[in-house]
């Protein structure tokens, strides 16, 4: 039996993923429909018989594979996984996701491995985002140590020629999602921000605004910007976005820096 679009779908995403939940298959893909779950679990245990995708029975509800995922049944990292996907359904209640990438590799091994790399797409525009999801708590010298790796992938110029770049480069922010509180007083040259969700992060940023009026109309993404001056290469240059605030509505305004 050939595949539908939406088996296509849900294969990619399990890939992408690399672990869901049958409420996370069913929040994505099928709550359009009046019965979302059980039009879900019949749709999965289809695939599942046809060897298309993979299931773990040690979860309730029950975890899909994709077949390009090498995750054992028991596997210590389904829950990490999960999270990661609790935090895009997350953020899609405030926006778009134009990218989303779970654990992306940068440069040779030593650099940091972000959870996730995503570009948050909103009506004002488009902000790009290095997501650490901290199930378990670490230390204040091992979250010092993520971040002085960071710092490394700051300075070693790759993100500066990432696809998604123009001609001015920015470094994403670095947001980590976390129900601790760490002590973050480095300097370093770009933004990290603390919050149990994503949602928490943009209502942190609305309790504490103060907007003016004449600022409504300054409601902007950090975006690539879009001049045009000479291609900046050296390290030093790709350019740290300014801290967002809010502007008229509760939506944030992202600076563009100049």
């Amino acid at each position: 039996m050939s595949l539908s679009k939406r088996d296509k779908a849900i294969i990619r995403d399990l890939n992408r993923f690399r672990a869901m939940s049958l409420d996370d298959i069913a929040e994505l893909h099928f709550s359009h429909l009046k019965r979302p779950k059980n039009s879900a679990n019949n749709v999965l245990k289809r695939l599942v018989r046809d060897g298309k995708i993979k299931r773990s029975t040690a979860f309730q509800p029950y975890v899909y594979f994709g077949p390009d995922t090498n995750l054992k049944e028991n596997s210590t990292k389904i829950s990490h996984f999960l999270a990661i996907v609790q935090v895009y359904k997350d953020i899609l209640r405030h926006g778009e996701i134009e990218t989303f990438l779970v654990e992306p590799k940068y440069g040779p091994k030593g650099l940091v491995e972000p959870d996730i790399f995503c570009i948050f797409v909103s009506e004002y525009g488009k902000t790009p985002f290095f997501i650490e999801v901290q199930n378990s708590v670490y230390s204040e010298k091992m979250m010092q140590e993520k971040l002085k790796r960071y710092a490394a992938l700051y300075e070693s110029g790759i993100i500066h020629r990432e696809p998604w770049q123009d001609s001015k480069p920015i470094f994403p922010y670095i947001l980590i999602l976390t129900e601790s509180r760490y002590a973050l007083d480095e300097n370093y040259p770009f933004r990290v921000w603390q919050a149990q969700s994503f949602s928490q992060f943009l209502n942190a940023l609305h309790s504490h605004s103060k907007p003016k009026s004449q600022e409504i109309d300054a409601l902007k993404s950090e975006r690539i910007n879009k001049t045009q001056p000479k291609q900046q290469t050296q390290q030093r240059q790709i350019q740290q976005p300014a801290p967002p605030k809010l502007g008229g509505n509760g939506v944030i305004r992202w600076k563009i820096p100049q």
